[in-house]
């Protein structure tokens, strides 16, 4: 409501300006055409005082016009058949408005007659001006709107997809953690109890991630740490983890949740086709600006296909960073030997 009001107001005040500036050169020329017929000054204000409430009573039927009616394809005749017919009209006011106040004065009635055709012309340009100065400010206008909306409208979009990436990752986790309890159930109890505990806290922080934005790095690697945590549960012995980063890189900034599908893809190729011992090895520094983030972890050439095509984690972590920061060139996969590393890029806001 406040801003609607405020655009009104800019309305109200572009119509007083612009009619000021068109009323002041009318004036000039009227003036001037007027004082060539050696009229007194009293008639030539009067005159000028007359023609140009008229004038403006025409620029606010125009601006107001155009506030509720904007012509589209016909917008070029449009403008001039209001020109004309608003000049006319004010002409032809003007000059009987004048006659009855000067009707015993020839002299002036003789300069009325023969400034009409004059006046009418002057009129007509001004009024088209002032109709499309109007048309222009009320389609760009129009159009800032539009582009809010659509501004608007692709944010709601963009968020949505977001959310439903981050929601496509919780139960593909879920299923497996839920399967690895099951499991431990008969054999370890205890076990199956402490993962439990484990995944209830992991989805309480998520829930408490939903609605932020941004982490910083050191609350992510906790969440993070929570997470391998269960992992380790599932795969015991053969699973351990190494996470590594700088004073300086802690405070950094990233999207929640982003970490957590690259581990998964780096404990999925790197344990469920080997059979030895696997470390997952994180890193995290600041370079040139960005928070730069190193996934590696060993795997088979002989059995696992890392490089064929991203999952769908890598695949939903390239899309939340494109998603937000329009840029495909933010995350990275290579292969050196038996070793396979995910390196992901996040600009500082």
């Amino acid at each position: 409501m406040a801003k609607q009001s405020f655009f009104k107001a800019q309305i109200f005040l572009n119509a007083i300006l612009w009619w000021a500036v068109i009323s002041t050169v009318y004036s000039l020329i009227l003036t001037g055409t007027l004082k060539s017929f050696h009229l007194t000054t009293t008639e030539i204000v009067i005159d000028a005082l007359i023609s140009n409430i008229l004038l403006g009573g025409c620029c606010l039927l125009i601006v107001n016009n155009m506030r509720y009616y904007l012509p589209r394809q016909e917008k070029y005749w449009y403008v001039i058949v209001i020109s004309l017919g608003l000049s006319g009209v004010s002409t032809l006011v003007a000059r009987v408005t004048l006659w009855s106040i000067f009707m015993h004065d020839e002299h002036y009635n003789d300069a009325l007659s023969q400034t009409s055709g004059v006046r009418f012309f002057i009129s007509c340009l001004m009024i088209a001006c002032m109709a499309i100065l109007s048309l222009l400010w009320f389609t760009q206008k129009e159009n800032k709107i539009a582009n809010d909306r659509k501004t608007d409208v692709e944010k709601l979009a963009r968020e949505a997809e977001l959310f439903k990436l981050r929601q496509q990752l919780q139960p593909h986790f879920l299923f497996n953690s839920l399967n690895s309890i099951n499991a431990l159930i008969g054999t370890q109890p205890e076990q199956a109890r402490k993962m439990i505990n484990q995944l209830s806290d992991f989805l309480r922080g998520t829930l408490k991630k939903e609605d932020q934005q941004w982490v910083i790095l050191s609350d992510e690697f906790q969440y993070l740490e929570l997470y391998l945590d269960i992992e380790k549960v599932r795969f015991g012995h053969r699973l351990s983890s190494s996470i590594i980063n700088d004073e300086e890189s802690k405070l950094m900034k990233l999207p929640p949740m982003l970490l957590q599908p690259l581990v998964e893809n780096a404990i999925k190729f790197g344990l469920y086709d080997t059979m030895g011992d696997v470390t997952i090895s994180i890193e995290a520094k600041k370079e040139n600006g960005y928070l730069l983030i190193t996934v590696q972890n060993p795997f088979d050439p002989e059995t696992s296909q890392p490089k064929k095509g991203l999952g769908f984690g890598l695949s939903s972590v390239q899309r939340r960073l494109y998603l937000l920061f329009a840029r495909n060139d933010l995350l990275q996969t290579k292969t050196d030997n038996n070793l396979f590393t995910t390196i992901v890029k996040i600009p500082q806001l």
